[in-house]
């Protein structure tokens, strides 16, 4: 929860727009705000109503003249939109994740410039970053590679950001790195859903045992989607110092432990498949930069925050169906 009340007061009647409002974190971002009278717009592809006292607008970021549109009047912009899918669909289908990713990001950051913005907020990744054990901000070198290709479209926002700072001396954008963001409102289709959703979608429709590629020793950084939401917003009121700061748990977690948390509150059969690949053997977030910078504190556990995400999914199961898909080519215009 976010403690400093200078910083709830700050959105106080203000009019703000959440991109993706609808998502993992942006449907958190918009509760919170809601709470707070703040007068909150929210523009997604998805077809699923998440606050009643937030506008939802249904309209297309990548179009700029919309983005031009939605921008105007706007005090403050958490750009949130994305394209979310397993590493394998991502590889698979390369185009459908980088070019309305670009676009998306392009427009909107373009157009929060032209209207005059006061402050926005933009969602990068852990993709931005190239492969490492422990992931720390000052680290990062402009002319490393991206972890992957979907990576490239992230790391191209953040030098437009970086050109307005030079260019234009605009230091109102603030860029946040999420790691291995779960929670409600999460991605569960079953063809391009990320760990967590799928273990649980498999879980739900009974598959017996539910197969675990790897031996369950890799290490990853898996973050509630309500810290990351507090992050985010403190990052809009702090700012980011003309960089980025990562959100994350800042604790690893083995595949193996986060099955066994899940088998510690549902009763399911499971077993790891040796001759699969395990993948990168450790991806942990550094977050020191982000609890010194805008306050940042994680704080609910990976039992709480999986318990919460399971609860949401049986109750909500097939909302994904409402979402805009990007990955299934026919529905896209």
């Amino acid at each position: 929860m976010i403690q400093n009340k200078e910083v709830l007061d700050s959105f106080d009647n203000k009019n703000v727009l959440v991109t993706g409002g609808t998502g993992l974190i942006g449907r958190q971002v918009v509760d919170i705000l809601c709470n707070i009278h703040t007068n909150v717009r929210i523009v997604s592809l998805d077809e699923v109503k998440v606050n009643d006292k937030a506008d939802h607008i249904f309209g297309d970021i990548t179009n700029f003249e919309f983005c031009k549109k939605i921008t105007k009047d706007t005090d403050f912009v958490f750009h949130l939109a994305g394209v979310k899918g397993s590493a394998d669909v991502s590889v698979k289908k390369l185009a459908s994740h980088f070019v309305p990713t670009v676009m998306m990001n392009t427009n909107m950051l373009e157009a929060c410039r032209l209207n005059n913005v006061r402050k926005v907020v933009y969602t990068s990744s852990i993709g931005a970053y190239s492969n490492t054990d422990v992931f720390k901000e000052s680290d990062y070198k402009l002319d490393s590679l991206p972890m992957d290709f979907a990576g490239w479209a992230k790391r191209m926002a953040e030098l437009q950001v970086h050109a307005y700072n030079v260019q234009f001396n605009l230091d109102n954008y603030a860029i946040v790195r999420p790691c291995n963001v779960y929670g409600p409102g999460d991605n569960f289709d079953p063809e391009n859903a990320m760990v967590i959703p799928s273990l649980m979608y498999r879980i739900y429709h009974k598959e017996n045992p539910v197969v675990i590629w790897g031996d369950g020793t890799a290490i990853r950084d898996f973050a509630y989607s309500e810290d990351v939401a507090e992050g985010v917003i403190q990052a809009l009121y702090y700012g980011t110092q003309s960089g980025f700061v990562n959100l994350g748990s800042g604790k690893g977690y083995s595949v193996k432990e986060l099955v066994e948390t899940l088998n510690s509150f549902i009763d399911f059969n499971y077993k790891f498949d040796t001759s699969k690949p395990s993948g990168f053997p450790k991806r942990i977030m550094d977050i020191s930069l982000a609890r010194e910078i805008i306050n940042y504190n994680p704080t609910t556990t990976l039992l709480e925050g999986l318990k919460e995400t399971w609860n949401w999914f049986v109750n909500n199961q097939d909302e994904y169906l409402k979402k805009k898909n990007y990955f299934e080519e026919d529905k896209r215009s």
